[in-house]
């Protein structure tokens, strides 16, 4: 690895701050925009100066396989972090799967080996959901083609339903679609059937261990086969809302299928195989520990099954989680990170827990721990453990008191951050509180201007991807969708298409450089070498171009 060069033309002596605001996005200035109809004074202004551009934040320019693909915080930060853009889960399971060899490892054979002589069960659990966030129905349906066609004759399918990265109350669709696939071999002999379930946000796919009671529920449903009892995943998806009218998929609670008698359907048992189909790390590494550990003690697991379990992918390289994976993930070697530990730089990171891993884990390229622990500090601020609707502000406020004491500290050469509100709140579909998560975030961009401003700093404010950008769904011809029922306009929870806003703010600084302009337009990958050359370094020469050239 070569040592970064010194910069032939930019050089700065105040610390460079990079800003995330995950999940704003630039959209149509209208009502759908919960960004555009917040009041944002900051943002606003700095957005009309001179020194801002758009960035493509999903599809092809973070590694995804089309430009149909949102963009989502794990990409968005790999992306980042890199300088480069390499080939996400999506598009790497995309390809294991349509060479087959995702099916043709020795892994797999052994997964369906005692399914398939009739000894054991065969399961799937992950997220049934096209969205492509996390995982693909895509996916899904092809596994369960490969049991049939390798012989395993007895299947279960463990679903969380999401409501976040697809339509908030599509559960039924995708429920419905997977029950009439499972019937099919049915029909051919095949005991294939769906046992338990949950949303996502109350079911098995917490991250970063703010929650584990999350995790504990799904392991109640999936293995010990204890949540709520219903005959069918579609009685259970209707009985919820009937008795909480306006709840989304996502917040669903758990359940257990369970057959006449009332015992559940398909618990997972000793000599069982389990496959997690998720291909996103970040929502998928607790429970791989939970079948994985030995040591396990985040939650009494009452019994642990004696199973092969096997992730789609790797979830965490550094911590081998999980043992057995069946397709290997980005390698994505040297981030910028990386490059300033070297170069001695001192580099600061801080974030609340839901979002903490992007700007640590995800921004070093999928590695857990610091590149020097004498030149890098972490910090993390306990995110809250209730729907982020009703506490919008989240933790922004505190983020923000961190960073104005680790600029008032001084020493710090790189220091980042990430808001989370605008996309932990912009997923829960509410409007109004999406409004004071980007007014939030706003007023503490205010806070920290000034700080940067004094040390001689510059800061570099961009986002991961788009959400409170576009909070309704909208037809073909531009107009919102509304609900053929009661006439109500359908909420968006997903990430957006929009591209996200990029703006460098430098008062000290004055006719050094400028935008770069760019035939095609410019992504997320173009900032790491940005800010290399206003910390004085020369990027290296496989990092794409930096959005800044000499005046």
């Amino acid at each position: 690895m070569k040592k970064l060069r010194p910069s032939g033309w930019l050089k700065r002596n105040g610390p460079v701050v990079l800003i995330i605001l995950d999940g704003i996005g630039i959209g149509r200035r209208d009502e759908t925009n919960a960004f555009f109809t917040a009041r944002t004074p900051c943002l606003d202004r700095l957005m009309a100066g001179p020194m801002t551009t758009a960035l493509r934040a999903h599809g092809t320019a973070v590694g995804l396989p089309g430009d149909g693909d949102m963009g989502n915080s794990e990409v968005g930060h790999n992306a980042l972090g890199a300088g480069r853009i390499f080939d996400q889960g999506a598009k790497l399971v995309n390809s294991a799967v349509a060479s087959g060899s995702l099916f043709g490892s020795d892994l797999w054979r052994r997964l369906v080996a005692r399914p398939a002589s009739g000894e054991a069960t065969l399961h799937l659990i992950g997220l049934l959901s096209d969205g492509n966030v996390h995982s693909h129905l895509d996916h899904l349906l092809a596994l369960v083609s490969a049991c049939g066609r390798d012989g395993a004759r007895r299947l279960r399918v463990h679903v969380l339903l999401d409501g976040r990265d697809v339509p908030e109350t599509s559960a039924l669709r995708y429920v419905d679609l997977l029950e009439e696939f499972l019937a099919g071999f049915v029909r051919e002999g095949f005991d294939y059937r769906i046992a338990s379930g949950g949303g996502r946000m109350l079911t098995t796919m917490d991250r970063y261990e703010a929650d584990w009671s999350i995790v504990r529920r799904g392991w109640e449903a999936h293995v010990l086969g204890s949540a709520r009892k219903f005959k069918s995943a579609r009685e259970a998806v209707e009985t919820f809302r009937a008795e909480e009218p306006g709840i989304t998929d996502q917040y669903l609670p758990s359940f257990t299928i369970a057959d006449d008698s009332g015992a559940p359907v398909g618990p997972v048992m000793d000599g069982d195989s389990v496959v997690l189909f998720n291909f996103r790390g970040d929502r998928a590494i607790q429970i791989s520990r939970a079948f994985d550990e030995e040591g396990f003690d985040a939650f009494d697991r009452v019994r642990r099954p004696d199973v092969l379990f096997a992730g789609m992918m790797e979830y965490d390289g550094d911590l081998n989680i999980p043992r057995n994976y069946l397709v290997r993930p980005p390698s994505i070697d040297y981030p910028v990170s990386e490059y300033l530990a070297l170069a001695g730089r001192r580099q600061y990171a801080i974030s609340e827990t839901q979002k903490f891993g992007h700007v640590t884990y995800f921004w070093n390229g999928n590695r857990s721990g610091r590149f020097d622990e004498k030149t890098e500090t972490y910090e993390e601020i306990a995110s809250d453990r209730l729907q982020f609707d009703q506490r919008p502000w989240m933790k922004a406020a505190e983020i923000t008191d961190a960073m104005l004491g680790a600029l008032a500290g001084g020493g710090y050469d790189f220091l980042r951050l990430n808001f989370a509100n605008g996309d932990m709140v912009g997923h829960t579909g509410n409007f109004h509180s999406s409004i004071i998560a980007a007014e939030t975030v706003d007023l503490c961009v205010a806070r920290l201007l000034p700080a940067i401003a004094g040390h001689g700093g510059c800061a570099l404010i961009t986002a991961d991807h788009g959400n409170i950008d576009q909070m309704y769904e909208l037809a073909s011809d531009g107009s919102i969708k509304t609900d053929k029922t009661t006439g109500a306009p359908q909420h968006k929870t997903s990430h957006t298409l929009n591209p996200v806003p990029f703006i460098i703010y430098d008062p000290s600084f004055a006719g050094g450089y400028r935008l770069r302009e760019f035939r095609e337009p410019p992504g997320l990958g173009n900032v790491a070498a940005t800010l290399l050359h206003l910390l004085g370094h020369e990027p290296p020469d496989d990092y794409l171009p930096a959005l800044i050239e000499p005046a």
